[in-house]
C-alpha cells in the first residue's frame, strides 16, 4: 500500500470520527499533551516518580476522552444537532486546563492568585457533586 493511500484512508477515518477538524480539537489535543507532560514532569519533580501503570493510565484515559468525543459526534449525526460534541469538547478542555493548572502547581510555578481561587472553587463544586452524586445517572422511573 502506498503512502498517499494511507495517508487517504487515515484522513477518512478521523473524518468519520470527529467529523470536520475544528480548533476546538486541535487546541484540546494539544492540552491533552501538555497535561501529559507537566504531570510526567510533575511527578519527577515532587519525588513520587514515574511510574508506568500510572502513565499507561493517563494515556488510557486520553484515549477515552476521544472515544467520548467519537460518541459525541455521532450522536450529533443522530439528533441532527451541533451540539452535543461541542459540547463535551470544551468540557474535556476545561478539564485539562485545571489538570494543566494543578500541575504547575506540584512543580512550584507561580499562579496568578484570581487562578487559584478559581481552581479551588471548581475543585471543591466537584467534589460535591460527587459527595451527592450528581455525576451519577439518575435511576430509571418506571
Amino acid at each position: 500500500m502506498q503512502l498517499g493511500a494511507v495517508c487517504a484512508l487515515l484522513g477518512a477515518a478521523i473524518s468519520f470520527s470527529f467529523g470536520i477538524w475544528s480548533e476546538t480539537l486541535t487546541f484540546l489535543l494539544v492540552l491533552m499533551a501538555i497535561d501529559y507532560i507537566t504531570g510526567v514532569t510533575a511527578a519527577i519533580k515532587d519525588g513520587s516518580g514515574l511510574n508506568s501503570n500510572i502513565g499507561f493510565w493517563g494515556l488510557f484515559k486520553k484515549a477515552l476522552i476521544l472515544l467520548v468525543l467519537i460518541i459525541a459526534h455521532r450522536l450529533d449525526l443522530l439528533l441532527s444537532v451541533d451540539v452535543v460534541m461541542g459540547s463535551a469538547v470544551f468540557f474535556y478542555i476545561m478539564n485539562e486546563l485545571l489538570s494543566i493548572i494543578e500541575n504547575y502547581g506540584r512543580l512550584g510555578l507561580p499562579l496568578p492568585d484570581r487562578l487559584k481561587k478559581i481552581v479551588l472553587v471548581l475543585r471543591d463544586r466537584a467534589g460535591e457533586s460527587k459527595e451527592k452524586g450528581e455525576d451519577k445517572p439518575d435511576p430509571p422511573t418506571t
